[in-house]
């Protein structure tokens, strides 16, 4: 095996032992073992658990961020709203590890500013300007913006953090109910919510 082969082995076999079992129930010894290598090689490519685990959370970080990059656009604020769930739903799906390590608490003493919380915080700075433009449209107050931006997104991320556990009703449904509930508020909830395709 290259060391690029053996590094990405490596990678993979730590972000399956993070999503498994946490930074702190997963051990060298173990992802050394799992990977058929010494402690030593383990050591060598990345300086150790920490220095995996940084690498790991790295590209989930980056894999979340170029799916919001990729699906928002458009001016239009319920159809970014559908899009914003939508690909937390579908990261929560197709990379349900790096869900799984994104949403656990940092490690005592470990920098975790490009995590899940980092993420979810930058995506409810652009649904605050979004609600900013949509609130002056409608001669609202302006002030609570970041108020109500902070809920949106954190009913979506928790919401992800349950659908990953029960997977039913199925991804798009679930977006669609979120943004029903986010849209209409509990006194227009609309009977039967979709997404358009």
């Amino acid at each position: 095996m290259t060391g690029k082969e053996r590094r990405e082995q490596l990678l993979d076999v730590g972000r399956s032992l993070f999503a498994e079992r946490g930074y702190d129930g997963t051990s060298v010894e173990e992802i050394a073992s799992r990977a058929g290598v010494s402690k030593p090689v383990v050591y060598e490519h990345f300086g150790g658990k920490e220095g995996l685990y940084a690498v790991v959370v790295d590209r989930e970080v980056q894999q979340l961020l170029d799916m919001f990059a990729t699906a928002l656009s458009g001016d239009d604020a319920k159809a970014l709203l559908e899009q914003a769930c939508l690909v937390l739903l579908t990261y929560v799906e197709e990379h349900g590890d790096g869900f799984r390590i994104l949403v656990r608490e940092s490690p005592v003493g470990m920098d975790r500013s490009g995590g899940f919380a980092t993420i979810m915080s930058d995506v409810a700075s652009q649904v605050e300007y979004i609600l900013v433009q949509q609130f002056k449209a409608r001669g609202f107050e302006t002030k609570l913006a970041g108020l109500y931006s902070q809920a949106l997104v954190g009913m979506v991320a928790l919401t992800g953090q349950w659908w990953q556990d029960h997977r039913k009703p199925k991804r798009d449904e679930v977006a669609a109910h979120l943004v029903n509930l986010a849209w209409n508020g509990l006194s227009r909830l609309e009977a039967k919510p979709r997404i358009p395709r």
